[in-house]
């Protein structure tokens, strides 16, 4: 299914006749990513989702001798990945249409062709943002949603950046791909009562009270991890959500019944996550003469 919301600021057509082979070099490239390693589909997702409380590319940039970026903040680091994937296709933007294609469309052109790839929704993606010259490492620290959140702290989070509670429930099933650190679900398998037993017991052998185990991934969703649905969904009703975060969503709240929705009706999330995906991508946009082409995204120009 294809999805399409129009924007003022951007334009599904505005590299058309400045790099027409923009959309199509994207495409090819997440694609071969995505088959030599499934898990990079959701870490695309992720960097454009983490880039998007401010869709600049500011999540690209490398620290320097005078400036902290986002990269090395607790949400990103040793978690955020896709980097090299998003260098290549810049490189070879920059080889046929050079100063043309900002890296925050190319973040979420990926995005959405993660998605695709990884056999779920499409979505019309709304291309002319700039990129940002600068980055906030506090920002990235504060503003991005917490895998120890309850339901009100979700809600809230996502409140502040325009979003209803239905949006941010859509936009978790992006957790129906992609891993997580033990670090992050220790405390759920080991002391949560909300928890299917069988699935806490089958986590705890890779993810041992033991800081050694800190690194250890787990799936997201364990019953179909490389691909895009709505399993994500039917697991929280069985209690076998990964994180603490995902379990809140079902868990006697306001948003149990749209979870019971989205695990019987998978078209229906597919629309409300591609809706999502399209107004996240609208968000603190730098379009006109704001920002920059990067020529390369982990630095200013």
């Amino acid at each position: 299914m294809y999805y399409r919301i129009a924007n003022a600021q951007l334009s599904s057509n505005y590299y058309g006749t400045t790099c027409p082979k923009a959309l199509s070099t994207i495409r090819n490239e997440v694609v071969k990513a995505v088959i030599k390693e499934h898990r990079m589909g959701a870490s695309l997702l992720r960097l454009h989702f983490h880039d998007c409380f401010g869709c600049d590319a500011s999540i690209l940039l490398d620290d320097t001798s005078d400036f902290t970026g986002e990269k090395t903040a607790a949400p990103n680091v040793k978690s955020a990945r896709g980097f090299e994937v998003i260098d290549t296709i810049k490189s070879q933007l920059e080889s046929i249409c050079p100063g043309v294609v900002s890296c925050a469309d190319i973040l979420a052109v990926a995005a959405r062709d993660s998605v695709v790839t990884l056999g779920g929704t499409s979505w019309t993606v709304g291309l002319g943002r700039r990129d940002s010259t600068t980055a906030s490492f506090s920002a990235a620290n504060t503003e991005l949603p917490s895998p120890i959140f309850d339901l009100s702290d979700l809600i809230t989070s996502f409140s502040l950046k325009g979003f209803t509670a239905n949006e941010m429930v859509a936009l978790s099933g992006a957790h129906t791909t992609g891993q997580a650190r033990c670090v992050l679900f220790r405390n759920r398998v080991h002391n949560e009562t909300n928890i299917d037993p069988t699935f806490a017991t089958s986590l705890k052998s890779n993810c041992t009270l033991s800081t050694g185990d800190d690194e250890n991934l787990s799936s997201l969703d364990t019953t179909s991890p490389i691909r895009f649905d709505n399993s994500y969904f039917k697991n929280l009703l069985d209690n076998k959500g990964l994180l603490h975060s995902d379990q809140q969503l079902f868990s006697n709240g306001s948003t149990d019944s749209l979870v019971t929705t989205y695990s019987k009706y998978a078209d229906t999330f597919y629309q409300d996550f591609a809706n999502a995906m399209i107004k996240m991508g609208n968000l603190s946009l730098l379009t006109g003469t704001n920002g920059q082409i990067r020529t390369n995204c982990r630095k200013v120009n």
